[in-house]
């Protein structure tokens, strides 16, 4: 029996504490004529935190599941259908090739920055080169965290760290309507990595780090590399469970294994060859599969330039705009070889410390 250790949690807020942080997001006083009707929301917002009603919807697992039995979220079991189907949809020979690019950068001009960023025009540069190629792309850009009204994603717990089994695949920490931990936008991005033959990430450098949105969808795809993809093994999230369940074995399955990658990074004077080094360590740890040498890049654009012409110092930079479309070519000739059998993990087969 391996020890719990609990004590770190302070708990819930008091009811005051709940009352202020509620009425904070109605401080338009346009929000002034419906305060009754406020008060009436706030009060079913604190039964529900009061009752933990995480997920208030909900209904018996079904076939398939370890216990048939045991209600499961109806929005986490509506995820995992479209997970299967999409990956159902990937293993076709006869689905259209498909690379998502992922744009990290925390800057557009729907807000604050007032500018587009440099890594969403090199994402479209890279997503022009796979068009080019015959793939589809699909571009996700992160940056709508910061400009959309109410769209998240939500931080990673470390369920992992608990036990592998509590992480569960797609993830089940959210949504928490008791915690009003709603508009968890991973529920689509999950899909669309599925979907996805190959994936390009294009970022920039901030602070030496990956920008926060992007770091945030990472922390979130754990799941995908060694997830349970079913929750009634550990009827929700019972500690114990999950931890008798690793310590029996488990085989850490990775999720989105046997897709190609290709990477972008780009700083102003440090640190973006690290960011390049961990993303693609990264990816591979997930059992990713580079597209050679080609498809990692790091560079400098405007090398201790001022920030406000930035844009034109990319402008002039059409090596560095030649190098990003290099990128999207590296993927689309690697998806092209995986789906027709010529290029494998070349991890396949090596023994593992621990079961991976």
């Amino acid at each position: 029996m391996v020890t719990i250790r609990t004590g770190q949690a302070d708990g819930e807020p008091d009811r005051e504490q709940f009352h202020d942080r509620f009425v904070r997001r109605f401080f338009d006083p346009a929000f002034d004529a419906e305060r009754d009707a406020i008060a009436r929301l706030e009060a079913i917002a604190w039964d529900g935190l009061s009752q933990s009603r995480k997920a208030p919807r909900t209904r018996a697992a079904g076939p398939g599941f370890a216990d048939p039995t045991y209600e499961l979220s109806v929005e986490w079991l509506a995820t995992r259908e479209r997970l299967h189907a999409a990956q159902q949809h990937w293993q076709d020979p006869a689905t259209p090739s498909r690379v998502l690019v992922v744009c990290g950068s925390a800057r557009n001009d729907g807000t604050c920055p007032g500018e587009v960023s440099k890594s969403w025009r090199l994402a479209r540069l890279v997503e022009q080169a796979l068009q080019g190629d015959g793939m589809q792309a699909d571009f996700l850009d992160l940056s709508r965290l910061i400009s959309e009204y109410d769209l998240h994603i939500h931080p990673c717990k470390g369920c992992v760290s608990t036990a592998m089994p509590l992480c569960h695949w797609p993830c089940s920490c959210y949504p928490n309507h008791a915690l009003g931990q709603s508009n968890d936008w991973m529920a689509e991005i999950y899909e669309r990595f599925v979907a996805a033959h190959g994936v390009v990430i294009v970022a920039p450098t901030y602070w030496y780090q990956s920008p926060s949105p992007l770091k945030l969808m990472i922390d979130r795809l754990v799941c995908a590399d060694g997830g349970n993809p079913d929750p009634t093994r550990t009827h929700g999230k019972k500690v114990q469970e999950a931890k008798d369940i690793e310590a029996a074995g488990w085989d850490y399955p990775k999720h989105l294994a046997g897709r190609t990658y290709g990477v972008v990074v780009h700083g102003d004077v440090a640190g973006f060859e690290s960011q390049r080094r961990n993303l693609c360590d990264w990816l591979d740890w997930m059992g990713f599969i580079d597209a050679g040498a080609g498809s990692r890049l790091d560079r400098s654009i405007g090398y201790y330039e001022p920030y406000f012409d930035s844009h034109e110092a990319l402008d002039r930079d059409q090596a560095v705009q030649d190098e990003a479309r290099n990128v999207g070519h590296a993927v689309a000739r690697a998806v092209r070889l995986l789906r027709e059998g010529r290029l494998e993990d070349p991890d396949r087969g090596l023994h593992w410390p621990r079961p991976k």
